[in-house]
């Protein structure tokens, strides 16, 4: 990990395009999809009290474009929690609930996501709308860490460890998949490891959109993770796009940086690794690089890869201490 790539932990685009959004307002369009399915989310309960009364906000854990989470805790049983704040102004995509009340596309999302039993997202425990805006309140492991300063402190993970982690993030990529969430900023910052277990999960869906099969002209993520296509022709389709900034983590992973730091760089799309990397994961990775997008796998061929099929050793949850 050098110096460079820790200036490079720029904030996410936020939605930010050269192109303009689709015509009509987004909560009407994303509503409408929300609201065809079970996944809307239930309005929040007339009788429930105030955020103050149920959960103890703390410290500042940290903020980027859109908005501020702070450690918490939860009133009722100590357990602790994440309290992230959104202003309204900052929110840039709604969507609509079945009592027509408008919430933050990010809270839809969470909610589609956050299914009992699947331990590999964060989860949403509860809502509120509050003056400035909305409160989201999520679960908060007690010893965790970023992927990214997790990375950071190693300057590169082994291969059986960076195996571990990364098959819990594809496997919550499926879930989001099934869910019809598309994440859009799949970094090792948005991935969380419980230094405890060496569990992973996907945090962070403020840049994320319902999944759709026709391409988007739109895009919010980070500008090192954006697929070739998006700056060449200024558009991507959901999947492919997704493939390409897994590829682009598991890079970072094994190598200890990004391949890429510019647009010229990702256009070039030149790879160079360690003599320490295996050709089985060189290969995984460059596949997910494919320039054309089409000639990326999908999802359940990286699942197939060899590189993948190694069995899990002990020495992966061994390593998660530094």
């Amino acid at each position: 990990m050098t110096p460079a790539d820790a200036a490079s932990r720029k904030a996410p685009l936020g939605g930010a395009a050269p192109c303009p959004p689709l015509p009509g307002p987004p909560w009407f369009r994303l509503g409408r999809a929300l609201s065809k399915s079970d996944s809307a989310v239930p309005p929040a309960r007339a009788e429930k009290p105030p955020l103050e009364q149920l959960y103890r906000q703390g410290p500042l854990l940290g903020s980027g474009g859109c908005g501020s989470v702070y450690s918490g805790t939860r009133l009722a049983d100590g357990a602790p929690v994440a309290i992230k704040r959104v202003s309204r102004e900052r929110i840039s995509e709604w969507a609509r609930l079945r009592n027509g009340a408008l919430v933050p596309l990010e809270l839809a999302l969470l909610w589609m996501v956050s299914r009992p039993g699947f331990r590999g997202v964060v989860q949403l425990l509860d809502w509120f709308e509050v003056p400035e805006g909305f409160a989201l309140v999520m679960e908060r492991p007690q010893r965790c860490q970023d992927l990214w300063y997790f990375l950071h402190q190693r300057r590169f993970l082994t291969e059986p460890v960076a195996r571990g982690l990364f098959r819990q993030v594809l496997e919550a990529v499926r879930h989001c998949s099934s869910r019809g969430v598309l994440h859009r900023d799949i970094k090792a910052e948005n991935v969380l490891v419980d230094l405890a277990t060496g569990e992973a999960k996907l945090i962070d869906f403020g840049c994320g959109t319902i999944l759709q099969d026709t391409i988007y002209t739109r895009m919010s993520g980070t500008p090192e993770y954006s697929p070739p296509e998006w700056i060449l022709v200024g558009c991507y389709h959901g999947q492919p796009a997704t493939i390409w900034s897994l590829g682009i983590l598991l890079y970072e992973l094994v190598c200890g940086h990004l391949p890429f730091h510019t647009n010229e760089d990702i256009v070039r799309g030149q790879l160079v690794f360690p003599p320490r990397v295996s050709q089985e994961c060189q290969h995984l990775i460059r596949w997910c690089l494919s320039m054309e997008p089409t000639h990326r796998p999908c999802l359940e061929d990286l699942f197939e890869h060899s590189w993948l099929q190694e069995p899990c050793l002990a020495q992966e949850t061994a390593e998660m201490h530094p």
